[in-house]
């Protein structure tokens, strides 16, 4: 007996439904991108491991899907590793491919291998999947959409300023009314890691810092001293972990932590240009905020870094993120190079505006009407209709099988479809389709221009 066929964990497949509201996130996302001038690019699935181990910290490194090289892999494997068991090592040499982490990191290869054809400042948007091999649960999965807008060659400023009115637009256009974009420094975080004498723990100050909201005070305390960083330090810390306040009281507050930190001074002024003027150019349903324990743990943010929150009514993690890179395109040559850039979670926006019902109606993958199937010469009135309805953008489709009319009406319920189209031989005569409202049961006789007009409408 053939076992019943499953997809791995952490993937999905999605129906037609599905299909559809993803679509619709996806082209409100696109459209507003280009309308803050970004052009798209594709990457390939799979880079060189090189391009990406190393990229993303320990943790990250960890989650990288490796791609087993062709033929005989073990054919060129190191004889010692393999028998010492040493996966970590071993997998250098069976494997030179991996999946794609993130489009950042790719981005920056591109940038790179493609600089002589690229005008800068070159702002560029990537709707594609990526890979994680991290343990699924709700609103994580192994394997997803990203959705990153990223410039790179300018250093200014106003790029952060419009990044987060990037994230208000869309997200306005999405309905969601409530979310919160999170902005910290890494400056600062390298400043008051140079404060409190750990400067050379700052991954581990940050990674743990940046687990606040999942494992609290006393976890990231632990996890802190458990990484060498002393309590003496961890005291010094201990006023960001109720750091409250406005913006601009939150900034006063760091200005004073920061005194004696010339590269803290510099994130707080950074951040205070930011905030200042999206404050004042306003967010139409966004709430920007300062938190400082916002780490995220990759290793090539160097000036702010954002994080995305959804409406406090969900209870969903991060559905957005991103920040500034001054260093990334330098692991492949290119110096003096700075990036910035935000990513949208897709499948998480997904399920928030799932949950919060904020899907219109109107989104769908049915058809508008299906035309009844009464015989040949009844199919080929139809289809020179349908031919015109389609040229129109109206979804029409015709049922193609000459079967029962209630097996007909029946698919077109299944379906969803809301309308039907009725042609006989009457209809025929007359030059008129007859349209039935699957949903109420009323029927209007119609010619073509009528019927087109009333598709239209509905």
């Amino acid at each position: 007996m053939a076992s019943k066929p499953s997809i791995p964990k952490g993937t999905r497949d999605f129906s037609p439904t599905e299909v559809a509201k993803r679509h619709y996130i996806i082209q409100i996302i696109k459209s507003n991108f280009e309308k803050f001038g970004f052009q798209p690019i594709e990457t390939p699935s799979f880079e060189n491991s090189e391009t990406l181990m190393g990229k993303y910290g320990e943790e990250g490194d960890r989650l990288i899907f490796k791609i087993l090289n062709s033929g005989d892999y073990l054919a060129k494997a190191n004889e010692t590793h393999l028998e010492n068991k040493d996966s970590t090592k071993l997998t250098a040499s069976i494997s030179e491919k991996a999946l794609r982490y993130d489009l950042t990191v790719p981005f920056a290869r591109y940038v790179v291998q493609h600089q002589n054809d690229i005008e800068f400042p070159f702002k560029r948007y990537q709707i594609q999947p990526v890979w994680r091999a991290d343990r699924p649960q709700k609103g994580r999965f192994r394997e997803f959409f990203q959705c990153d807008a990223d410039v790179v060659g300018s250093k200014s400023l106003w790029q952060e300023v419009e990044l987060v009115q990037l994230y208000d637009t869309v997200f306005t256009a999405l309905g969601l009314a409530g979310v919160t974009i999170k902005i910290n420094n890494r400056k600062i975080l390298s400043g008051i890691a140079e404060v409190i004498g750990a400067s050379d723990k700052l991954i581990d100050f940050t990674v743990a810092l940046d687990k606040l909201d999942k494992i609290g005070e006393d976890g990231v305390k632990k996890e802190m001293m458990e990484k060498g960083i002393s309590e003496e330090a961890i005291l010094k810390v201990q006023p960001l972990f109720h750091f409250i306040g406005t913006i601009a009281e939150k900034i006063n507050q760091l200005s004073v932590l920061l005194a004696e930190s010339q590269e803290g001074m510099k994130g707080v002024e950074e951040l205070r240009f930011i905030c200042e003027n999206v404050t004042k150019l306003g967010l139409s349903n966004s709430i920007l905020d300062l938190d400082v324990t916002l780490a995220r743990g990759l290793n090539y943010y160097t000036g702010a870094i954002f994080e995305v929150a959804p409406p406090k009514s969900v209870a969903m993690g991060s559905i957005g993120g991103g920040g500034r890179y001054d260093d990334l395109t330098g692991i492949f040559g290119l110096k003096n190079m700075s990036g910035v850039g935000i990513s949208f979670g897709l499948d998480r926006i997904y399920l928030v505006v799932e949950e919060l019902n904020l899907f219109p109606e109107t989104v769908t993958a049915t058809s508008k009407a299906l035309f009844i199937n009464y015989g040949d010469a009844e199919a080929f009135y139809g289809l020179q209709a349908i031919q015109k309805l389609r040229a129109a953008g109206i979804k029409v489709e015709l049922y193609p099988d000459n079967t029962k009319v209630a097996k007909q009406f029946q698919h077109a319920d299944k379906r969803g479809i809301p309308f039907a189209v009725i042609v006989g031989e009457q209809e025929m005569a007359s030059n008129t389709f007859l349209l039935k409202n699957l949903v109420t049961g009323e029927q209007l006789s119609l010619d073509f221009e009528s019927l087109k007009q009333s598709l239209l409408e509905s």
